[in-house]
């Protein structure tokens, strides 16, 4: 085989590619478990999604498997051997204030814009077109490479564990879901609540204000970037009115306030980030909870307040719950605190994202918890772990890859590390491996989501050119 100039065979295959994935990317893929049915178990928007991708690979020519309504693959190649490239194709929901439709996908500047254009939508539909590509050229394999498709990677990977109990397991393979060049090592994620515990409180006289109800956030893994709160208060609310007003001004953000069957409703507006580093973020939750904390609050609502502030403002790194911890492989630990709720029935809770690094242990860091929170009134519930990944340098698959992406871009190919989790962590032998280049925004989870056509196209040629090395 010559040389094969793999830019210009996507460079033949653009308009298909970019029709493809705005087909892909116009379709509403969020987790919906409330509409859910026997076909559609994550809901009706991820399965056609996912059965997209199965009739376009049928359609193509793979061998398409669709795995239990939650997951599929699309292979072709002979061999023993897999070569996996892992994929999702649901997004997280879209949030506020886009400039165009969420979900249409449409193209300026240069620009496709959409929900899960580049997470993971684009990127997979590179990953996609590489395979086809490889395909077309009748290129000799000595092993299968196949594409697996999950559809709950932004919750909680239940596509993949399902999959991978019914399904082998790829010799090696990579995950189009992070930054180019190589993600070698990730951190591990837990998910947890902590919920209050204390006596439901009859209030007593004196106090001013009771929290009704107080709610920020959807998602572990992200950010909340609205708050609200509904406060009965007793006398005039001129003045906390006048405090909030000053609240906003002095922390620069937006928000409202107004009166509805007798309550003082305040909302407040923040930034939304991805979870990995909340100090991207601006948490509209923290925030109301801070300007709570001030208040003379009802006891319940007012022990609810100040923990949230004693040990989650203004501290994204587990300093003031004693678990900080950093290394020099996947850098320090971090906390988003996703979502929080009060309920003057039922109390306070909240949910947190909690990623360590590959050196820390999550045994000892769940036990300094459990100890401080059981003088807190508060108890750890709903725990889940993602153990960190980390694959050595030396390693062939690390080893292709480089040689891959330096060729096709005359960059040196540095090793790095996240704090995101992506699927490559549930292979033994995986890593991340694009689509994002150096240099470039990552606005993934945000508003107004993106990927440049140019680099959806240059991504495909890395992609085609990493699946025949590593199968070749």
């Amino acid at each position: 085989m010559g040389e094969i100039d793999w830019i210009k065979e996507v460079e033949q295959r653009k308009e298909a590619l970019i029709e493809d994935a705005k087909g892909l990317l116009q379709i509403k893929s969020v987790l919906d478990e409330e509409n859910a049915t026997a076909d559609a178990p994550l809901g009706e928007g991820v399965k056609e999604a996912l059965d997209y991708m199965l009739q376009l690979g049928e359609k193509d020519g793979f061998i398409a498997k669709n795995v239990g309504n939650v997951s599929g693959h699309l292979e072709f190649g002979q061999g023993k051997e897999i070569i996996g490239v892992l994929c999702h194709v649901d997004v997280v929901p879209e949030g506020d204030g886009w400039s165009s439709d969420p979900f249409g996908a449409e193209i300026r500047n240069g620009k496709i814009f959409a929900r899960g254009a580049i997470d993971d939508k684009g990127p997979t539909m590179a990953a996609y077109y590489a395979m086809k590509i490889v395909k077309e050229l009748g290129l000799p394999l000595k092993k299968r490479v196949r594409m697996i498709i999950g559809t709950d990677e932004e919750s909680d990977w239940r596509c993949v564990e399902h999959y991978f109990k019914h399904e082998e397991m790829p010799a090696m393979g990579f995950a189009p879901d992070a930054d180019f060049p190589i993600i070698y090592a990730e951190k591990g994620i837990s998910d947890f609540d902590l919920v209050q515990k204390d006596a439901i409180d009859k209030g007593c006289e004196n106090e001013k204000i009771e929290v009704i109800t107080f709610q920020s956030g959807r998602r572990y893994n992200m950010v909340p970037d609205f708050a609200k709160a509904s406060l009965v208060v007793k006398g005039e609310s001129t003045e906390i009115i006048q405090k909030y007003t000053d609240f906003l001004k002095q922390h620069e953000l937006k928000g409202q306030f107004y009166v509805e069957n007798g309550e003082l409703v305040l909302e407040a507006k923040g930034i939304s980030a991805h979870g990995m580093e909340p100090d991207h973020g601006k948490n509209a939750g923290l925030y109301m909870a801070k300007f709570l904390s001030e208040l003379p609050l009802d006891g319940q609502a007012k022990r609810y307040a100040d923990f949230v502030i004693r040990y989650f403002w203004q501290d994204s790194r587990g300093h003031n719950l004693g678990i900080a911890y950093s290394d020099d492989i996947t850098g320090d630990l971090t906390i988003n605190t996703g979502k929080l709720s009060y309920e003057k029935t039922s109390g306070g809770r909240l949910g947190l994202n909690l990623r360590y690094p590959v050196t820390s242990q999550m045994d000892e860091i769940k036990a300094v918890l459990e100890r401080l929170l059981a003088n807190e009134g508060f108890a750890l519930e709903n725990f889940s772990d993602s153990k960190p990944h980390h694959v050595d340098e030396k390693n062939v698959l690390i080893q292709t890859l480089k040689k891959v992406y330096e060729e096709q871009t005359g960059q040196t190919a540095k090793l790095i590390a996240i704090g995101g989790g992506t699927y490559a962590r549930s292979l033994e032998s995986g890593v991340a491996f694009g689509p994002l280049f150096p240099g470039r925004d990552d606005i993934a989870h945000q508003k107004d989501e993106y990927m440049y056509i140019e680099d959806l196209l240059k991504a495909t040629a890395i992609y085609a050119q990493a699946i025949y090395e590593l199968a070749k």
